[in-house]
């Protein structure tokens, strides 16, 4: 290959840069030319393009977000979207592509790949961590770092006015990051969608709690399980103890990536680019304890990534 395409699509994560400047600097090295298309499959659609050389990712390494926007393309879903786009590829002479993002974007890295023989390489970029084939996706070390740099602070206010802070974070299917934070934050109590959980149950070892002269206490949970507001008015229903509650939002998705991630995704970016390269296609790359791993996309998008049940146990202990 002597040109290939890179986009970072779907939602934003921390590192995603880094993971371009990976994939860049991993390409270049091996004589091959690199274009960036700009918001994500939308871009290739539009044929919205950036050069891309060592100098135009320089020092984007700390920066969130992605240099190359993002989007989401409903008519990059449909078979008629993707065989224009696939059409624009090889009209502009980029022979693959690279995809860092998530679920969604994987999906259709796998679909332009089975139904033209498109050759891609995906890079999992995602806050949630939910992505099978990974231990760690780009973003979700930095958004759980940002997440608990609010709880930790939450914690002394509810400590100096004695209440139940009630902390929303992200995680619509999953808890990955509610789980992870509860943990590290020694939350009271954390409710995520895998699990079955009861508001009274939560109401009685708050009472508990008072009753051993705790007075304050973080319950976490994740958008897809409950939402905060609705957790801290059946609190104070059942229990007449003073709650507040706080939406994280969008916040979890910004802000300088962790070291962990800036490592992670410059490893995975060019290990991308250098298996494109090589011929592979077809492939999410991702790590395996420390080590670079790579797997079918058909197998990454069939399996289903669970949180750890040690995690859990260890949650449901430190609870207490």
């Amino acid at each position: 290959m002597k040109r290939i395409g890179v986009i970072t699509s779907g939602g934003d994560a921390p590192g995603m840069n880094a993971a371009l400047r990976g994939t860049v600097r991993a390409a270049i090295s091996r004589g091959a030319e690199i274009i960036g298309f700009l918001h994500g499959y939308s871009g290739i659609l539009a044929k919205e393009t950036m050069s891309l050389d060592s100098m135009s990712v320089g020092g984007i390494i700390t920066q969130g977000g992605t240099i190359l926007r993002t989007a989401r393309c409903k008519e990059f879903m449909e078979f008629a979207g993707r065989e224009r786009a696939v059409g624009n590829l090889r009209e502009l002479g980029v022979e693959g592509l690279v995809v860092i993002g998530g679920d969604g974007s994987l999906t259709g890295a796998r679909a332009i790949h089975e139904e033209f023989g498109f050759p891609v390489l995906g890079v999992p970029g995602s806050i949630d961590n939910d992505i099978s084939g990974t231990d760690f996706s780009i973003g979700f070390d930095t958004a759980v770092n940002t997440a608990l740099e609010a709880i930790d602070r939450v914690r002394d206010t509810a400590y100096s006015h004695e209440r139940i802070f009630v902390i929303e974070v992200m995680g619509r299917h999953n808890g990955f990051i509610a789980l992870e934070v509860g943990l590290a934050g020694g939350a009271e109590a954390v409710i995520i969608p895998e699990v079955p959980f009861s508001l009274l149950d939560i109401c009685d070892t708050m009472l508990a709690m008072r009753q051993k002269g705790k007075n304050s206490s973080i319950i976490i949970v994740a958008e897809g399980a409950a939402r905060a507001s609705d957790v801290k008015d059946f609190i104070h229903k059942h229990t007449g103890l003073e709650s507040r509650y706080m939406v994280l939002g969008h916040m979890q998705r910004g802000g300088r990536p962790t070291a962990f991630d800036r490592v992670l995704a410059l490893r995975l970016g060019a290990m991308a680019a250098n298996r494109l390269l090589s011929g592979y296609s077809g492939e999410m790359v991702g790590v395996d304890g420390n080590k670079l791993v790579s797997h079918p996309l058909g197998y990454v998008l069939t399996t289903k990534r669970t949180v750890d049940p040690e995690k859990l146990l260890l949650a449901e202990v430190m609870s207490n």
